[in-house]
């Protein structure tokens, strides 16, 4: 499962950094699943290194 958050999360920052490069209005939902993101990544780093 935490496996298929982490592939979750980069490609929730790979899509935001072609929108965001792009140009393209995505709206303001790309930028909390960008910090849903990034928690669900930090969250491992913190598991795996404890």
């Amino acid at each position: 499962m935490g496996n298929l958050l982490y592939v979750i999360a980069v490609i929730l920052v790979i899509i935001w950094a072609i929108s965001f490069i792009g140009g393209y209005y995505t709206g303001g939902i790309i930028h909390i699943l960008l910090v849903i993101a990034i928690v669900a990544v930090i969250l491992r780093v913190i598991r795996g290194a404890a």
